[in-house]
């Protein structure tokens, strides 16, 4: 099976769900993956207007489930650090709350310029970073999300603080089974992931704790409720398979 999704992606399709208008502004091809992806989008409500439909092969990455864990295995980046940002793009960002990107953006040399139109601006380095790549991006992003496992959540602290004192306004870090810890600076928040029985992929689950994390907490400032929120939206996400749902059969 073939599922749409992708970081930027699958914040961009919770965000709709949550009830925001939102878009999305990225490369994809013409082929059935591409057309599933553009498909899916449109589908969802969220504004494609922006997106760049190229000749040529789109990305992908090949996921199996092995005894309920996920195992990538063959990767292809298609055209995804091909997106140039144009002045109609940085208009059009800046109409927005909040813009979000990622560390598979390919979009670094361009974060100043992004900031400088975006009211807030967040950045996903999942577990692609270390500490060169944030102390480069960190003082241009408003929020910053890491992925970083360990034993203990509360052993992330001193990440935290080092995170923010780089110059973003907030950090938030998950850990898998261990939950999500946010630092704003003044005060640690802690939030424990919410079990879930009918789970069936995790697939993008972070994804949509960070969406839903992001929406509340610019809505309402207020952090504990933002976690609480986006850690029961995550459960819910695991009852559907692929990122956000929209499957088709894949021909090999």
């Amino acid at each position: 099976m073939m599922y749409p999704g992708g970081n930027a992606v699958n914040v961009a399709v919770h965000a709709r769900r949550l009830g925001h208008v939102s878009a999305y502004i990225g490369c994809v091809g013409d082929d059935a993956a591409g057309t599933l992806l553009y498909n899916a989008l449109s589908e969802e409500g969220v504004d494609v207007t922006r997106m760049r439909r190229m000749a040529g092969e789109n990305a992908f990455c090949d996921i199996r489930l092995v005894d309920g864990e996920r195992v990538f295995g063959d990767y292809s980046g298609g055209m995804v650090d091909q997106l140039v940002l144009d002045k109609d793009d940085f208009e059009f960002l800046s109409r927005f709350d909040l813009v979000h990107t990622s560390v598979y953006s390919f979009l670094d040399e361009t974060l100043a310029e992004i900031k400088a139109c975006a009211k807030y601006l967040s950045y996903d380095f999942s577990n692609e970073w270390d500490k060169a790549l944030l102390a480069k991006v960190l003082p241009l992003v408003d929020f910053a999300l890491i992925s970083h496992t360990v034993g203990d959540i509360r052993k992330n602290a001193e990440l935290l603080q080092w995170a923010v004192a780089q110059g973003t306004k907030l950090v938030l870090v998950t850990s898998g089974d261990q939950g999500a810890a946010v630092y704003d600076g003044n005060d640690f928040y802690f939030q424990p992931i919410i079990p879930i029985e009918n789970a069936i992929d995790t697939l993008g689950a972070g994804d949509a704790f960070a969406a839903c994390f992001l929406t509340k907490y610019i809505e309402k400032g207020r952090i504990e409720e933002a976690l609480a929120e986006a850690a029961r939206y995550a459960a819910s996400a695991c009852t559907q398979h692929g990122a956000f749902g929209h499957g088709t059969r894949y021909i090999m």
